[in-house]
């Protein structure tokens, strides 16, 4: 099969949960960088990712990349990219991008000129001088970063974020790829016990999951690139397949959601249903206030009013005050919480342990990190060995998991 240069953008902060996710699938040349990962990949890791990819946002194939400090420089440079190899005499082909500081600055400007280069490409492949565009769709996208162009293929279509599970949200929801991110930070496994006390729509609990389960997250969708000529369509019934020889069929994952909203609750049921996983769900109606601490090892993983979400001012403050006196230290709970508001700690009443920055959506926030007191020193001193001794990790990888 031929190998293709291939980027995968993720929101900013998952880069590294995404990259060992790509080495995992077997996917080569991994390299994360700001807000994307690139990799080598087949016309198989194609439909493999688009399926089992969890935390990026869409999978896009390199065409290209070339100076292009002019118009000139980007028409021809665009021209000569292989589009023939990829685009069919009827397809449609709209373009989009970005530039960032790069003398070419006007995207209106860059996207008619790419239009036209490609054009003109498909006409000495095909000898004709019109295109109807009434074919399949061949979304084109460009980055114009320090005048340098690269071209894109989007073989994902509609965005890895949206399974298909959530037709319906409450106000203001995490995005899926980063309740995927935070719950493989906080490392979820088949026999945890999981609690998200704000448990809204339900993302936190579908995706945990999927995850215990090793439900591929796009087994319920179809792709942009499912329908284009160039990519065998045996890859995507193959992949399919693996995907669901994957599923773990036994396991004692139970997640427990709660939420103050009635309204919320029915979504979050409806939601697990359409996910194939309502049975390892339980919901209650439930104030954050009467939430006690699971008397067996567990995550509360969850993501409470902030910013835009319903809350702000002092009823935020006391919120997260009532949390810091119900969420107390525990020997076999930890509490993983996100939050966009800088005096989360001060309100909760401890520092925690560990903050990480994440972006949900544009939305700068800081995943809390309350580790369970019997893993406490174990997890602070694999962040003191990996950063003095990193051919040590394994190891304590090994020996960090829920005793």
């Amino acid at each position: 099969m031929p190998e293709h240069k291939l980027c995968v953008p993720c929101l900013f902060g998952l880069e590294g949960p995404l990259g060992n996710e790509l080495r995992h699938m077997g996917l080569r040349d991994v390299m994360p960088e700001n807000g994307r990962v690139r990799c080598t990949g087949s016309d198989a890791d194609i439909a493999r990712m688009n399926l089992r990819c969890r935390f990026g946002e869409r999978v896009l194939l390199e065409l290209g990349s070339f100076p292009a400090p002019t118009f000139d420089a980007l028409f021809e440079g665009v021209k000569a990219l292989p589009w023939p190899q990829y685009l069919s005499a009827d397809a449609a082909f709209p373009v989009k991008g970005y530039s960032l500081e790069s003398a070419l600055h006007s995207v209106p400007d860059c996207q008619k000129i790419i239009k036209k280069a490609v054009v003109e490409s498909l006409k000495q492949r095909y000898h004709v001088t019109w295109f109807a565009e009434t074919g399949t769709l061949y979304q084109i996208q460009f980055s114009l970063v320090h005048d340098t162009a690269t071209l894109y293929l989007d073989t994902t279509g509609t965005p890895l974020h949206k399974r298909g599970y959530r037709k319906v949200a409450n106000l203001a929801p995490i995005r899926e790829t980063l309740a995927a991110g935070i719950l493989d930070i906080a490392r979820i496994y088949p026999d945890t016990q999981l609690y998200d006390p704000f448990c809204g729509s339900g993302t936190f609990l579908i995706e945990a999951a999927y995850k215990a389960k090793n439900i591929a997250p796009g087994i319920y969708r179809r792709f942009a690139a499912e329908k284009w000529d160039c990519l065998p369509s045996k890859i995507w019934k193959k992949s399919r397949e693996e995907a669901i020889e994957k599923i773990r069929k036994d396991i004692e994952f139970i997640a427990f959601g709660s939420d103050i909203s009635q309204d919320s609750l029915e979504i979050a049921e409806a939601n697990a249903r359409r996910a194939g996983i309502s049975g390892l769900i339980r919901l209650e109606k439930a104030d954050v206030k009467n939430f006690t601490i699971p008397d067996r090892k567990s995550l509360v993983v969850t993501n409470p009013p902030y910013g835009e979400r319903l809350m702000n001012g002092e009823d935020l403050t006391k919120l997260y005050q009532t949390m810091g006196n119900v969420f107390q230290p525990s020997q076999q709970t930890a509490y993983y919480i996100i939050s966009s508001a800088e005096n989360f700690e001060r309100s909760f009443g401890r520092k925690a342990d560990k903050k990480r920055k994440l972006y949900n959506g544009m939305l700068k926030c800081n995943l809390y990190q309350y580790f369970a007191q019997l893993l406490r020193p174990v997890l602070l001193l694999t962040v003191t060995v990996w950063k003095t001794s990193p051919s040590a990790l394994p190891f304590c990888y090994g020996i960090c998991r829920y005793p």
